[in-house]
């Protein structure tokens, strides 16, 4: 069947009828388009037509009339709209108007950075002249007789490749983790980039969230320091897919404003199918439904076995990792799939380079039929044009799931997108209130580029590079507060305070330090030693290596387990030795938790609060899980160091009578299964109004918390400093505890599962009936503070 059939046998099948929650039909849409402008060069014109652009669609000419008349934007369309000509085509139509002129392109990874690469060096050398031949278009305008020079600038860049893309490149293409460790900190090096940089452009914006995007707002204000420094003001071009604050966070994150939002669409697309699958429920008791790695494993075989080129997605590397078994193991099985683990690849950060510049060459050139991957190809990588996207649990925003169900689809052919829903309650109450989700606009895009850990590092970067002025603010700070800040780092003895200037004195290299990601610098390399060869096959966070690179782990690395021999911690390496095991291992982490001040300003004993935390984690006990059952078959102790982090939580305290009441009815056994139920839905609820992972928050209840005094759900951000969420949640508290309790009702099981509260097994004897007697308790009780809060108000 071809995907059209397919999508037919699905709409009449009463197996699909009954476990399809959402059914959505989006209609073709035809193309919008305007003529070129007039400013721009015939030369570019020429060569664009003859590459198949032969008009602009319209938020093409927008934006590239916006960019011409001086302004900044930020283009915001979905995914395959042409966003990548809304740069291209300003820039180098300046360059060829003023060879001088120079173009900084940043994408959030090297992989995209080479993606884009060999598109703009297309079009460049088209546009070189050659010696031999003169056209009239290019006799009356300023000549480039060597052409528009391209050049990536990455950790891959060969040393002598390095002084040309200095000295001779028009447009840089790099990352942000290049330009802050490999050009700000030698910005002497790149005097002529700095002195005639025009345009900034920066792509894939709503990547730049959270943690990361608050070390890049840092990076952009050094950036512009050096810029103003050297004499230039550059212009600044974003992209985006859609999400809810576009220009706001474009804006935060460049410190320029005003930046021009162009956000209609006009290119075309073909009709989609986009739906939601719920897996069927095997245990109404115990409310489990059928794992979604197999419901995965059989939709994604059938795609394949009907030759429909297909990516699936999933949620983390271990998931990633154990469907690309499933699949290969189901299609070694099927004789019309030859050669499985050649059609049917994975993808993941943590692959080597050349590994993965393979497997987009075989998604391009069709030989790769299916690809599992996590969200790293949820980013514009050429993938060619796929016909179908496979969703592996609820992504986590609403612009994610987007951005994935848009991987998949022709301009003009038909494409299917399916969501499968796991045990999660996030997953299941998304997937049971299907309009909640096609209804609601994307999420907000959060950074917090003043968060301490970070804007202290990033001064300190900005401090070797340039001195800084007594007259000079950093970022959004003022004289005397960026003073205040120099003096603390002067007391450290990192700068020094000479001739009205504040001069760097230490010996290090700050840049070197700071991880603009959670992995970087303080990655663990991954070694093979199964031959006599070793060879690394990949690299892994500090974080995650606690619970996925301990001794006696099963690592798995696209479709093949490797057991961890031995972990070096202070060498940063794995050893690891390919085997064949049927099982995969996960790891628990003991959390403490310890309230170090309040932010809100609200008095201790309030229900609600934010404010700063330590913790303490310790990666205890790993379970061997069963392939394919995910039954538990052994155990064993995790011995690895003890991690702090300083972050910030938002908690939530439940009032004495509150407590009191559920200890009389259950005794302390009730209010703890009600905390850690509470706790459970929270943590999955929270990213539902937050841009975040799940990863992102943590949960730590406690019966009785020294701090408050009460009993106590603390929700807190994995980042150090934190992010903004913790405030978020306090603002919506109340909205939080209704989200919950919505949550908890719809769910059709009798004591409690995965798909709300967690597993009675877990949560403890009645949990999900504790668990809504405990909500019950502190919806009324918000509602008497919020009472209370407006009495002090009018009086």
């Amino acid at each position: 069947m071809n995907l059209t059939q397919l999508i037919d046998h699905m709409r009449n099948s009463r197996m699909f009828q009954e476990r399809i929650t959402a059914w959505r039909d989006v209609p073709a849409r035809p193309a919008r388009t305007e003529p070129f402008p007039s400013w721009a060069d015939p030369r570019l014109v020429s060569v664009l037509k003859a590459r198949g652009v032969k008009e602009l669609f319209t938020h093409q000419r927008q934006a590239v009339d916006a960019v011409h008349a001086g302004e900044h934007v930020v283009v915001v369309t979905p995914t395959a709209s042409g966003k990548t000509l809304c740069y291209n085509l300003p820039v180098l139509n300046t360059i060829l108007e003023d060879p001088e002129a120079r173009a900084l392109y940043l994408f959030p990874t090297k992989a995209l950075a080479q993606d884009q690469l060999a598109n703009l060096h297309a079009i460049a050398t088209a546009l070189t002249p050659d010696p031999g031949h003169h056209t009239s278009s290019v006799v009356h305008r300023p000549s480039s007789a060597e052409g528009i020079k391209t050049f990536t600038y990455d950790g891959d860049t060969s040393p002598t490749a390095r002084k040309l893309v200095r000295t001779a490149g028009h447009v840089v293409i790099s990352n942000p983790d290049m330009l802050h460790t490999g050009v700000l900190p030698h910005h002497t090096k790149w005097v002529r980039l700095f002195e005639n940089l025009r345009y900034i452009v920066i792509d894939e914006v709503h990547n730049y969230r959270g943690i990361f995007g608050s070390h890049v707002a840092n990076v952009l204000r050094r950036l512009l320091r050096i810029c103003h420094f050297y004499g230039s003001r550059p212009q600044f071009i974003l992209s985006s897919a859609t999400i809810a604050n576009p220009q706001e966070l474009a804006e935060r994150m460049t410190g320029v404003s005003p930046i021009r939002l162009i956000d209609d669409n006009g290119a075309p697309q073909g009709p989609k199918t986009f739906v939601f699958y719920n897996p069927p429920v095997v245990n109404k008791e115990l409310g489990l439904r059928r794992s979604v790695l197999s419901e995965s494993t059989d939709i994604a075989s059938q795609l394949l076995a009907n030759d429909i080129q297909t990516i699936v997605f999933a949620r983390t590397r271990t998931t990633m990792e154990v469907l690309l078994t499933y699949l290969q193991d189901a299609a070694s099985r099927h004789s019309r799939v030859q050669n499985p683990k050649s059609k049917i690849r994975g993808y993941r950060g943590g692959y080597l380079p050349n590994q993965r510049r393979e497997i987009e060459r075989g998604l391009r050139d069709g030989s790769v039929r299916t690809v599992v991957s996590t969200n790293a190809l949820e980013l514009g990588i050429d993938i060619g044009a796929l016909e179908a996207a496979v969703i592996v649990g609820y992504p986590g925003t609403v612009a994610s799931t987007w951005q994935q169900a848009g991987r998949a689809g022709r301009r003009s052919t038909q494409s299917l997108a399916i969501m499968l829903a796991g045990s999660s309650p996030l997953d299941q109450f998304l997937v049971n209130n299907p309009d909640y989700f096609f209804n609601r606009s994307p999420e907000n895009g959060l950074i917090n580029p003043d968060n301490l850990f970070i804007l202290m590092s990033h001064l300190q970067c900005a401090a070797f590079e340039l001195p800084f002025a007594e007259d000079e603010g950093y970022g959004t700070h003022n004289l005397s507060e960026t003073a205040e800040m120099l003096s603390y780092l002067e007391e450290s003895m990192i700068v020094r305070h000479a001739g009205g200037m504040w001069h760097w004195s230490s010996e290090n290299f700050p840049a070197e330090n700071i991880s603009l990601r959670s992995a970087a610098s303080e990655n663990f390399v991954i070694i093979d030693e199964t031959d006599t060869s070793p060879r690394i096959i990949g690299e892994m966070d500090r974080f995650s290596v606690l619970t996925m690179l301990h001794e006696e782990a099963i690592y798995l690395h696209e479709g093949q387990q490797y057991h961890v021999d031995r972990l070096d911690w202070d060498e940063q390496k794995a050893y690891v030795r390919e085997v064949q095991a049927d099982y995969y291992t996960d790891a628990n982490l003991a959390v403490t938790l310890k309230v170090l001040d309040i932010v809100s300003g609200e008095p201790r004993e309030s229900l609600r609060n934010y404010g700063e935390v330590m913790l303490s984690a310790q990666a205890t006990i790993y379970k061997k899980i069963k392939l394919h059952t995910h039954e538990n078959v052994g155990w064993g102790k995790i011995h690895l160091p003890e991690q702090e982090l300083h972050t910030t939580s938002y908690w939530l305290c439940v009032p004495s009578i509150v407590a009191d009441d559920m200890a009389d009815k259950g005794g302390k056994a009730a209010l703890q299964a009600g905390l850690v139920g509470l706790g459970n839905v929270l943590t999955s609820m929270a990213p539902l109004y937050l841009m975040c992972d799940p990863r992102d928050l943590g949960v730590v209840p406690q019966v009785k918390n020294p701090f408050t005094g009460f009993s106590t759900i603390f929700l807190y951000e994995s980042t150090p400093g934190g992010i903004g969420f913790s405030k978020k949640l306090y603002e919506m508290h109340t909205t939080l505890l209704e989200a919950a309790a919505e949550v908890v009702a719809a769910c059709e099981c009798e004591a409690g599962c995965p798909s709300c509260v967690g597993p009675a097994m877990e949560v403890g004897p009645g949990g999900k009936r504790h668990t809504q007697e405990l909500i019950k308790g502190l919806l009324v009780a918000a509602s008497i503070e919020t009472a209370a809060q407006g009495q002090r108000k009018a009086s």
